[in-house]
Order: structure tokens, then C-alpha cells, then sequence
């Protein structure tokens, strides 16, 4: 049944979870659908299978062109991943982030990359900063890199595999990857170092019209698409909810990772040593930025727990004195240790509430560290646990604290951007203010918890502030 006549296909790609949104002309979500992307192995290193998500893509666009009318589609993507292109074909396969180069050749290649003052992009481990994994491979399979024609970030990968286009785009280069000099707008002395830059196609603006994905409906009529420029997920939540009305805020964007935007921090506050970085807007625009891989953080400390959870289970953790510490996941601002529990034994909810404790105090550090003040804005996966955004308000009480309703910031994004091609912004703030849960002893378990973290942090760590706000 065709429902609208200009809808709006979104892929949002993850590194867990692939999804696909169709937005209506009034900005309504049409229908949505999702897989898992599949990581394979390919010379002992683990590879996306492109191939099988492309074809996933391709029958959900389809399927939302046969039942929608879509007329457009667009890509947002997570900031950690890149491809080599040369003509119509990949040099190398894309690699996934979460691995680690040969601890020799990583010694090297972390001898190469700039400054923090330059990129604003900290040393992290894995491939959180892809042009590490970009120098991965040059010193490991030179010919995948000179061979190239074009290295593509992540979103622009997938417009140009829908459009045969290749092109740049600011927020994904300049999201941690150690490519970008921030407060000179240009790429940073590594990707001149390396002769990288004639590699690095033009720039276009997300949500810029790129060309036209053509194919054959079920009923055998040719259709087609037009394919806009893609974006970096965070920064697309965070243009979306300007675009609606929020000026000076924090932007709290949770999924696989937690990533805290806060345009107010002043550049010179932010600390390398605590995953803190300058991420870049979609308008050229530094965005001091914190980050902890959160919602992966959750599923490990909780046991895989995806049913709600009662605010008896929280305040039984409470009481309990059981505390989760950091850190269940690489990056973020306690890095050097292995997370663990301490206190009594707990198992089920209450585990999974000493999980979300851990995660809501997380947050907490981090937005103390990124110095917010203002209005926050929590987007994505973590506000559906519930509680997430209500513990965090009775922690900030001088802070208004905002939960969006769609929850899907960095898709919903995403569309704006296309819908600001097209000339118009059909969307609205939704948002809800978040009520503080008043729990008996949350403050003093939350000073327990510094002062445990403050026992257990890593010597390369800087001194911080009081934890609260």
C-alpha cells in the first residue's frame, strides 16, 4: 500500500545493529526494520561481509520503495570505520574496529600519529582511531593503500556504493580518526605525511543530493532513489536536535557507545587521557566531546538483561553496597583495568540494576569532565532501560534533563538533513523533561563509587573534580 509520495530511506549503521527507518513527508516514522552485519575472517583478520549487508540494504529498500514511495536515501553510520576504494571495487576488505594491530607494528604506527593538540583525537587502542587502522594496513599490505583511488568513510562507503559516487564528509573525517586538524578546517599532517590527501575525494555536506540508485520493482517497473551524503551517527543526533529548537545543551547520544556533546566546554579542557576529543559538526564546527562504550558496557555487566528495571532492584543494590567499577569495555574516561563488582553477590535484575547504576554514574563523571552546565538531551538505546535518564536527573538537579520520545536521534538526523535539502523541516521538539526518582542514599552511593574508581584509576589519568554536580 503506497502511504506517502516523497518518503525518506535511513540507514543507520551500527556496529551491532544495522537499521532501516522510512520517514513519511510530516517527519512520522513509517516503518522500520534491522539485522546484525556480519564480521567474517579474511587473512586472519576479521573483515564486514559488505556484500551480504548490501544485499540486506538493498531488499529493505526495495521493499520500503514498493510499500512507501521512497524517494530518497541516506546513510548515518558510527565513527570508527573507513574503506579503500579503487574504480568500482574495494582494495582491502572493511575492517572492524575492535581489533588490535600486532603489538610491534602498533608500537610504530602510535609513533606516527599527531599530536592532541593538532587532531583534538586521542591515542586510542583498537581502531577507535581508524587512521590508525588506516596505517595498519599501509605497513602490513602497502598495496591496499597506493592502490587506492579513494578512502571513504564509513557513510560515504555506502552512498557510493548506492551511487557510484565518492565523496567526503566533515563530520565523519573529523570524528576522532586522527585525519583532521580542527581549528585549521583542513586534514591533519599525517594524511599529508603519507600522501593520502589526493585520495581523499571532495567534500559534500550531509544530506547533499550525490546521484540516483536505479532498480526494478516486484511489479517489474523501474524506480529509483535519489542518494544523499551521509554522516557520522553522534553528529547527526546532535544537528537534528538543533534543528528542532535546542541551542546550548548537552547531548548525551547512547547506543553500542555512550558519546557526550557539549559545544560550551571550552577546547583547552579536554584531556586525552579520558577518551575526550573535538568532535566536528556537520558544519565545520569543533564539538568538544566525551565518550564510553556505555550501551556495550550494559549488556556485559548485566548479563545480557533486556527486560525493564524496577526502582526496588535499584535501591536493593543500594543498600547492598554492590558496585559495579570500571572499566567492561575498551576507551573511555577510566581506562587501564578490567570492570568488576565488588560488594555482596547479585545476579538478575539486581545485577542488571547495579549495571545500570554503573552506566548512569559513568555518564555522570563524563558530563562533570566534559563541564556541563546547561540542558541535557539523552538520545538512543539507553533511554528505553527505563531509568536511565530519571537516576540521572536526581544526580544533576541544577540541570534540566530531556529525554527524546523518538529516541532515534541519529536517524531521525539523518533525514533532517535530507528534508534541509529539500528545503524544508517538517519536524518538531518532542521532547519530555525527565522526573528525578528521589532514591533514598543514590548521592552517597554515587561518592562511594568515586572514591572506589578514585582507588582504582590508572596512573596516566589526570586529576579531576568532585564527581558531583
Amino acid at each position: 500500500m503506497i502511504v506517502s509520495s516523497n518518503s525518506i530511506a535511513v540507514f543507520d549503521l551500527g556496529k551491532t545493529n544495522s537499521k532501516l527507518f522510512v520517514f513519511g513527508d510530516d517527519g512520522s516514522v513509517l516503518f522500520e526494520t534491522r539485522t546484525k552485519p556480519s564480521w567474517i575472517d579474511h587473512d586472519g583478520i576479521r573483515v564486514l561481509d559488505d556484500e551480504a549487508l548490501f544485499e540486506w540494504m538493498k531488499t529493505a529498500l526495495h521493499a520500503a520503495a514498493r510499500d512507501y514511495s521512497v524517494a530518497h536515501v541516506v546513510f548515518s553510520g558510527h565513527g570508527c570505520t573507513f574503506a579503500l576504494v579503487a574504480g568500482e571495487n574495494l582494495t582491502h576488505p572493511v575492517l572492524d574496529y575492535e581489533q588490535e594491530p600486532p603489538p610491534a607494528l602498533a608500537n610504530r604506527i602510535d609513533m606516527l600519529v599527531p599530536s592532541f593538540t593538532e587532531t583534538y583525537s586521542p591515542k586510542l587502542p583498537l581502531g577507535f582511531n581508524y587512521g590508525r587502522h588506516l596505517l595498519w594496513l599501509e605497513a602490513s599490505k602497502p598495496e591496499t593503500v597506493s592502490g587506492a583511488d579513494a578512502i571513504l568513510a564509513y557513510p560515504q562507503f555506502w552512498s557510493w556504493r548506492f551511487s557510484g559516487r565518492k565523496v567526503s564528509e566533515i563530520s565523519y573525517i573529523g570524528c576522532h580518526s586522527h585525519l583532521w586538524a580542527p581549528l585549521h578546517g583542513d586534514y591533519s599532517s599525517l594524511v599529508d605525511r603519507h600522501g593520502w590527501r589526493s585520495k581523499m575525494p571532495e567534500f559534500q555536506r550531509a544530506g547533499a543530493a550525490l546521484g540516483d540508485f536505479h532498480f526494478t520493482l516486484d511489479s517489474g517497473t523501474n524506480a529509483s532513489v535519489v542518494v544523499h551524503n551521509g554522516v557520522h551517527d553522534s553528529n547527526s543526533a546532535l544537528y537534528y536536535y538543533r534543528s528542532v529548537g535546542f541551542e546550548d545543551f548537552t547531548l548525551v547520544s547512547t547506543g553500542t557507545w555512550v558519546v557526550i556533546l557539549n559545544s560550551a566546554c571550552p577546547l583547552a579542557a579536554l584531556d586525552e587521557h579520558r577518551d575526550m576529543l573535538a568532535n566536528v559538526t556537520v558544519d565545520g564546527k569543533p564539538a568538544p566531546t566525551i565518550r564510553f562504550m556505555g550501551g556495550r558496557e550494559y549488556d556485559i555487566a548485566s548479563g545480557g538483561w533486556n527486560k525493564p528495571i524496577s526502582v526496588q532492584s535499584v535501591s536493593r543494590v543500594i543498600a547492598k553496597g554492590v558496585f559495579a567499577l570500571p572499566a567492561f569495555a575498551p576507551g573511555g574516561p577510566m581506562q587501564g583495568f578490567e570492570g568488576r563488582f565488588v560488594g555482596p553477590e547479585v545476579d538478575g535484575e539486581e545485577r542488571a540494576a547495579a549495571a545500570l547504576l554503573y552506566v548512569v554514574l559513568m555518564t555522570n563523571l563524563s558530563l562533570d569532565l566534559i563541564k556541563s552546565d546547561n540542558p541535557i538531551v539523552i538520545d538512543g538505546g539507553l533511554v528505553k532501560t527505563g531509568l536511565f535518564a530519571e537516576l540521572l536527573a536526581q544526580l544533576r538537579p541544577t540541570q534540566s534533563v530531556f529525554t527524546s520520545t523518538a529516541a532515534e536521534g541519529s536517524a531521525f538526523g539523518a533525514a533532517a538533513l535530507v528534508f534541509e535539502t529539500l528545503g524544508r523541516n517538517p519536524f518538531a521538539n518532542e521532547t519530555t523533561m525527565a522526573a528525578s526518582l528521589q532514591i533514598f542514599g543514590l548521592e552517597a552511593y554515587r561518592d562511594a563509587w568515586a572514591a572506589l574508581t578514585e582507588i582504582e584509576r590508572p596512573e596516566v589519568s589526570q586529576p579531576r573534580k568532585e564527581l558531583h554536580a
